[in-house]
């Protein structure tokens, strides 16, 4: 994997920047305590593989029966990630988190995999970023390599969700403090999605 520190960078700056997931997941550990964020940290990962399968055969599929078809998915892909970057540097920072009643930590497992899962931009955002790290001539197949780089963002995910779970009162009470973290976290995230981008977009 030619372009693997640069898969891990990106992914882990998508990670961590604000949005539903991680939010949900820092709510559920403020307002339920350390388990359960670290629970809901699992489902939302485990919500990739679905995110992953779908991505893997499409785009393999799609490859298969066309190359231009592949370039112009590529092409897409780039704007896709500009467009969303631009938003990301528009965007005000994080939302407040709202507490939610407690439940048992099986339920918050399921609601979490079932939220990531039926979100189907999820899936739209792994159909145009894991090809950009695929070889298409390389040794292995074009759905073997986006499995593992699904994979890859599935345990990368795990690694920071469970922090944020974990921390959430501490990370929930900094950020009260610090409004603005989330606005310069959001910035971060804009300017990874236009450089990555802009990167596939010159590509050869």
């Amino acid at each position: 994997m030619p372009n693997f520190l640069l898969f891990l960078a990106t992914s882990v700056a998508i990670t961590m920047a604000p949005g539903p997931d991680n939010l949900q997941v820092l709510a559920r550990g403020i307002s339920q305590g350390r388990a359960a964020g670290f629970v809901a940290a699992l489902g939302f990962a485990a919500g990739i593989t679905f995110h992953t399968t779908l991505a893997a055969f499409g785009v393999a599929a799609l490859l298969r029966s066309s190359q231009v078809a592949f370039e112009v998915v590529k092409l897409a892909g780039a704007a896709y990630l500009i467009w969303i970057g631009i938003k990301a540097l528009r965007s005000q920072g994080l939302a407040t988190a709202h507490e939610r009643p407690p439940q048992a930590l099986g339920v918050v497992f399921r609601q979490s995999v079932i939220g990531n899962m039926m979100n189907p931009k999820v899936t739209l955002f792994f159909v145009v970023f894991l090809p950009q790290f695929v070889e298409p001539h390389g040794a292995q197949s074009v759905m073997v390599q986006m499995l593992e780089l699904g994979v890859l963002f599935m345990l990368q995910t795990v690694v920071v969700f469970s922090a944020f779970g974990v921390c959430a009162g501490m990370i929930g009470n900094w950020l009260k403090r610090r409004p603005r973290v989330g606005v310069w976290l959001d910035r971060l995230a804009g300017a990874t999605f236009i450089a990555l981008g802009l990167r596939i977009a010159l590509r050869d």
